[in-house]
């Protein structure tokens, strides 16, 4: 039996297949499109997930789309009712449901060029916040678990909490619009002059150079319920309950107007233009945000931790990239086994929604635990040699090297203080690099966080590098010592080991790491255990394979990437590629 997931018509539009039950290809539609958090219908992602598992669309038995119009449908009337919003956001809102409602079959015909009739699939709407629960439990190793989805909106709620038992989940508790920590994160992220979508993060990371100054103001904001544990929001502080905000969902970039009213800017000031420099007001504004999202996030887990029992926790929705906050879990909650999936944000709700139909409708057992996030295409060394003609004019030395020479002449490089594309395997699923498609370097070399802020990622001079570890070695680098697989935690960097890794030391004394083991990554291992044995440190410096666009995907933007920026070599499949 096949199943095809996708998030369609939102931010962070993507696909996935299962077959019987177990996920065969996931991948995010931004990755072919080349425009960062595509919103629309993910044609092309479905196209590679087919092309990979050798079917066509008329052998699919279900798509699951991880959105329900019709959840929550009489408190939505009831809204339209008592608050009518502006005339253009309630048209473009009915034309997004009308098309995520009927026009999926439709576009799914218009894709593959054949008519509506031959595709056999029965449609199944999943709700939001249950695809994204899905996402999580279906596929963590837990048998029995706490549930929690946290993020902006979708399908009228912005949080939900449950519980997860076998093939089943069941829902314990619902944050209803207007009220919604990932809005409250969202509007600040745009006081703070990040407007693009998906911008949160810089706030994450703008957070360690500041100090919750702002944090009792932004607490009249948001308002922590002590009987329920959840949270409102102070609405007047925001446009989005009264008037609606504009959003563009449609086959391009996804863009959020404005979010947050002029009594914001009474409470803290003016907010930063686009492109004015940071200041420590600015700073501690971030730190304040962060804060405050904290107390409500850790106010919801203890609170689910007390009404459950349980100790094992899994979290998705767009803050459960929050970083720092899951580092924090086990030292202010009682939960002692935590997962968060590699795409915890809204492409994973595609996977959740497949999941969710694969255990949860049609009662299957679960079979399939992702410990892996490298679910997009590789190629082999013949189509990756066919892209090299490029480098055919002399200012190139290229090897074609057995995988045992690649690792040594690579970790020297690295220790060496050189730059390294690093592109390998088949494509991460989710927002994050994890050794097939990085950029590393030396973690060792106080310089390098500079060189590659101004000369490769071109970005923020503030924000930080994240260092892959050997999972032994983390309880030597790390005051805390679970295994960190997908990049989704920040830990506190022990003191005496700061200096041996300055360019991996974010302000705060803290690092988000990944750990490394040779089950789920050999190649990356086994590259991380020779860069240690020649530095002494099993360490690298891990970031993302762009330049201000989405990751790379195919070997040719590896290669552009590459040749535009100052990397010194490119490691991909069994060929070195070095710049004389």
């Amino acid at each position: 039996m096949y199943i095809l997931g996708i998030n369609a018509y939102h931010g962070d539009s993507s696909a996935c297949l299962l077959k019987d039950g177990k996920l065969v290809a996931a991948l995010e539609e931004e990755r072919i499109r080349r425009i960062k958090h595509w919103a629309g219908f993910p044609s092309e992602a479905i196209k590679f997930c087919l092309d990979y598992a050798g079917i066509g669309i008329e052998e699919i038995d279900y798509v699951a789309i991880s959105r329900n119009p019709l959840a929550h449908f009489w408190k939505k009337v009831l809204r339209v009712i008592l608050k009518v919003p502006r005339l253009s956001f309630l048209l473009e809102r009915t034309k997004n449901i009308k098309k995520v409602m009927l026009g999926v079959k439709p576009a799914l015909a218009s894709a593959f060029g054949i008519p509506e009739s031959k595709i056999k699939a029965r449609i199944i709407n999943v709700e939001h916040h249950r695809a994204h629960l899905a996402s999580a439990f279906f596929v963590s190793p837990f048998h029995e678990a706490a549930i929690v989805s946290v993020d902006g909106f979708g399908d009228f709620s912005s949080t939900m909490t449950g519980t997860g038992s076998g093939n089943k989940i069941k829902i314990l508790d619902t944050v209803a619009f207007p009220h919604s920590l990932g809005i409250f994160y969202t509007a600040l992220t745009q006081f703070l002059g990040f407007w693009n979508y998906g911008d949160e993060y810089k706030v994450m990371g703008l957070a360690a150079f500041g100090k919750p100054v702002y944090a009792d103001k932004l607490r009249k904001v948001v308002n922590l319920d002590g009987k329920t544990g959840l949270f409102s929001l102070e609405t007047s502080y925001f446009l989005h309950d009264k008037e609606g905000v504009e959003m563009t969902w449609l086959n391009d970039k996804p863009v959020i107007g404005r979010l947050f009213s002029k009594k914001l800017k009474e409470l803290l000031g003016e907010p930063r233009r686009e492109g004015e420099e940071l200041d420590s007001r600015h700073k501690d504004i971030a730190a304040s945000v962060q804060e405050v999202y904290e107390e409500a996030f850790f106010r919801i887990l203890n609170n689910l931790n007390k009404k459950t029992g349980l100790e094992n926790l899994v979290l998705a929705g767009g803050c459960a990239q929050n970083s720092l906050a899951n580092g924090k879990i086990y030292e202010k909650t009682a939960f002692r086994n935590i997962y968060v999936p590699p795409a915890g944000h809204d492409a994973g709700t595609a996977l959740g929604a497949a999941f969710y139909v694969w255990n949860q409708i049609l009662g299957k057992e679960r079979g399939f635990v992702m410990n892996s996030a490298f679910w997009g295409p590789e190629y082999s060394d013949g189509i990756l040699k066919s892209k090299l003609s490029v480098f055919d004019n002399g200012g190139f030395k290229v090897e074609h090297l057995h995988e045992n020479d690649l690792i040594k002449k690579t970790a020297k490089l690295i220790a060496e203080g050189k730059v390294v594309g690093w592109f390998q395997g088949r494509t991460e699923w989710g927002p994050r690099a994890l050794g097939a498609r990085s950029i590393l370097a030396n973690p060792c070399l106080p310089e390098m966080k500079e060189i590659l802020n101004l000369k490769i990622k071109k970005r923020e001079s503030f924000r930080p590098f994240a260092p892959s570890i050997l999972e032994e070695a983390v309880q030597d680098y790390f005051k805390e010592s679970r295994p960190v697989s997908f990049m989704e935690k920040v830990y506190v960097i022990k003191p005496e080991k700061r200096k041996i890794i300055p360019a991996v030391v974010h302000e705060d004394g803290t690092g988000r790491l990944q750990s490394v083991n040779p089950e789920n990554n050999p190649l990356y291992y086994r590259l991380i255990k020779e860069v240690g044995s020649i530095t002494g440190v099993p360490i690298v410096l891990n970031t993302s394979f762009n330049e201000n666009e989405p990751i790379v995907n195919k070997p040719e933007e590896a290669i552009d990437c590459f040749l535009r920026t100052k990397m010194d070599a490119l490691a991909m499949g069994n060929y070195l590629i070095q710049k004389k």
